[in-house]
């Protein structure tokens, strides 16, 4: 059952019985998860208007089934002659993509830059799994915080093989490693499964990667030669970080080919809902007539809720950090 409460300065007001439908909704990339809500918006019997004003800072908080799963500022409001309104709202990551600032970092990990970009801007913080590899130097100029966290990430992936996600939870904004939240939900055809499109590409695959210095030197490559044996050679180029040592650097190597020379599968799903199930989280799926059986990561979700209809669409890729390539 949908429970919306509106948050207006200190005062809580419960306008459930005003919701027509609610859409909640993230993808991998985009900072802040977003709640859309359409209301009735008529003097009805037994009801007022909800008197929302997003120059206000109204914020809002949405329950399905007595869980909270949103909490939020409206950024946005919609009025018509249908006498309904729609409103938008983000949950705190908006403020990482929404102030934007210099930042300079030496020796320090992604999870410490996280820590700072944030409390830059006065944001709560939550679980922070450590990073551990050091970045030598991070140098943004006149860009968001959103930019420089992505920046930090992206590259402790490439030295790691390690991805990690802010996610906002409650008022809090998390740093969590990705293949760590791997849930026990099974999305399968026959059970939950109402539609689903399969898709697996080698348009993009590399079999071997060079790595440069700044010097145009190569210091470290990788090959895959079972790879190559079936489809040839496709080779892509990388730039090493300063201060990287062999190891790093062939560890580099070899992490960017294990992504790079797997085929990337792309899933679509739309099924029965669980609201655990978000961008960032793996689950496994079964697709029997495609003899799928595998875990996949939600890289993004819509999650739509009429009434006590709860259904969601996933776009879903393959766990290739748990998995060996072939």
């Amino acid at each position: 059952m949908i429970r919306l409460i509106l948050l207006k300065g200190e005062k809580a007001y419960d306008v459930s019985e005003l919701v027509s439908s609610v859409s909640w909704k993230g993808r991998r990339g985009s900072a802040a998860r977003s709640l859309s809500v359409n209301f009735i918006d008529d003097d009805g019997y037994k009801h007022d208007r909800t008197g929302i004003n997003v120059g206000n800072g109204d914020r809002c908080i949405f329950y399905w089934n007595g869980k909270e799963l949103f909490r939020g500022i409206i950024m946005l409001q919609e009025q018509s002659n249908s006498k309904s309104m729609s409103v938008t709202a983000y949950d705190n990551c908006i403020y990482l993509s929404n102030n934007s600032d210099t930042f300079t970092y030496s020796n320090r990990t992604a999870s410490s830059i996280f820590i700072d970009v944030c409390s830059r801007f006065g944001l709560r913080i939550g679980e922070v799994t450590p990073t551990n590899y050091q970045i030598a130097d991070l140098v943004k100029s006149k860009t968001t915080g959103w930019d420089a966290i992505l920046d930090a990430l992206s590259i402790t992936f490439e030295a790691t093989g390690r991805r990690y996600y802010p996610v906002c939870l409650g008022e809090k904004i998390n740093l969590i490693e990705r293949r760590n939240n791997i849930l026990q939900w099974v999305i399968e055809t026959g059970t939950n499964i109402e539609t689903y499109s399969y898709s697996k590409s080698i348009e993009n695959i590399k079999s071997r990667i060079k790595v440069f210095s700044k010097e145009d030197q190569v210091v470290a490559q990788a090959q895959n030669n079972s790879l190559e044996s079936k489809i040839g050679i496709f080779q892509d180029v990388i730039s090493a970080e300063d201060d990287m040592n062999s190891a790093q650097l062939n560890e580099l190597a070899q992490s960017t080919l294990k992504e790079k020379s797997t085929p990337v599968e792309s899933l679509n799903v739309s099924c029965l809902g669980v609201a655990d199930v978000i961008t960032g989280t793996g689950v496994f799926v079964k697709i029997a007539p495609l003899n799928i059986a595998k875990t996949y990561y939600v890289e993004s979700d819509t999650h739509d809720f009429t009434g006590n209809k709860h259904v969601m669409s996933l776009s879903l890729s393959l766990a290739n950090d748990i998995y060996d390539s072939n």
